[in-house]
């Protein structure tokens, strides 16, 4: 018993010892951080200074001096080939002309695969419908196609020449994406459906899509300049 006692005083007394000595790093008094600061009469915080950017210590940026060796500017050709982007009023459609009857063919070799021969679409392939779902946007079951959503017939047209098909965007020539526009919008009831009907610049800006006052135009006054 006395053992256990002596033992039990001797641990206590290193405890408190431990408790009293100054942690590791911190000898000395210890400090608290200083206050901010705060306005005179309100005792409300100071706002902060603010820092002064690292930019003003930069000279002038000489961007021949910052190559890397590696790439080489584009060409004329190669800006063009990308340079398709068409507005919605037209602007930028290229020359050129497509029928139905020609769409229907360019149709069943380049899109039905992904779209199917109905334009409903193959839903194992993520491939959407093209027509179809008039009046469903504001409904609990949308069903969003050229027909039904898209505002612009010129953005169909975009879409088309610059992505499809899936395999090789971009490999459509002008007059193809003309017929197929024709095909798909006459299947749709925007455009005639008659086979010798002609899809052109003309023609394409003049559509009126069914949505196309579906959509609230962009605020910012930088967009629409």
């Amino acid at each position: 018993m006395f053992t256990r006692n002596m033992t039990l005083i001797c641990a206590m007394g290193a405890l408190t010892g431990l408790m009293a000595a100054p942690a590791l790093g911190q000898e000395g008094n210890r400090t608290s951080a200083a206050l901010p600061e705060t306005l005179d009469g309100t005792g409300e915080r100071a706002p902060m200074k603010v820092p002064r950017s690292s930019a003003e210590s930069v000279g002038e940026i000489a961007p021949a001096e910052n190559a890397y060796g590696v790439g080489q500017e584009a060409t004329e050709e190669q800006i063009a080939a990308i340079d398709i982007d068409v507005m919605p009023d037209g602007r930028g459609l290229p020359e050129g002309s497509g029928t139905y009857a020609e769409g229907e063919e360019l149709y069943e070799t380049n899109c039905a695969a992904c779209h199917g021969s109905d334009m409903m679409g193959v839903s194992e392939l993520g491939a959407p419908r093209l027509i179809g779902g008039r009046g469903t946007l504001a409904s609990d079951a949308p069903v969003k196609t050229v027909e039904s959503y898209w505002p612009y017939a010129s953005t169909f047209f975009d879409y088309t020449h610059r992505a499809m098909p899936m395999d090789a965007p971009g490999s459509l020539a002008a007059d193809e994406v003309y017929a197929i526009s024709a095909y798909v919008l006459g299947r749709a009831g925007i455009a005639s459906s008659e086979p010798d009907s002609v899809m052109d610049a003309e023609t394409l800006a003049g559509i009126e899509m069914p949505n196309a006052n579906g959509f609230v135009a962009d605020p910012r006054p930088d967009i629409n300049e």
